[in-house]
């Protein structure tokens, strides 16, 4: 299942948009002014542009989430890279786990990729690695794009409610 094309992803990031939507999953996603892990989310992206300047577009995801491994440790940011996840079915603990590229400050889900572009596939991904992880904050970042770093932020405010409140 893909992620519904209504779905708000956070582009501009530290922007003045805010936009609840009902995606039909158990959460409420949620764009606001008031950016979680704000400083995080920067020091993460100064990384990964970094490591984009540096390689440029072409190489493959392993490559990228290496050297986005040394930029990490190099700044002394705190991560972990293909934490495994547990998934439950009706109470009962499967033996496949999620893998998400990288934990990063202990908070933030990061899926990395090298394609040419995104779809809404990639999106759901980390939709799903967030539910699961049980983490508010995620970026899917491309490095394969010709000539630019493609990067998306999702913020999930509420895991557990269903329905839009409005703010």
């Amino acid at each position: 299942m893909g992620v519904p094309s209504d779905l708000v992803w956070d582009e501009e990031p530290y922007n003045e948009r805010c936009l609840g939507i009902d995606i039909g999953f158990p959460c409420l996603l949620f764009v606001r002014s008031e950016v979680m892990f704000k400083q995080e989310g920067y020091d993460l992206m100064a990384a990964a542009f970094e490591v984009y300047n540096e390689l440029g577009y072409g190489m493959s995801e392993e490559i990228y989430q290496s050297a986005l491994e040394v930029e990490l440790t190099l700044r002394e940011i705190e991560f972990s890279a293909q934490a495994q996840l547990n998934v439950y079915f009706k109470g009962h603990l499967l033996t496949p786990k999620y893998r998400p590229d990288l934990l990063v400050f202990g908070e933030i889900v990061v899926e990395l990729k090298a394609l040419k572009e995104l779809c809404t596939d990639h999106e759901a991904q980390l939709f799903n690695y967030m539910r699961i992880a049980r983490k508010q904050v995620g970026y899917l970042i491309n490095f394969g794009k010709k000539g630019e770093l493609e990067w998306k932020r999702l913020i999930v405010n509420d895991l557990h409610q269903r329905r839009v409140e409005e703010r």
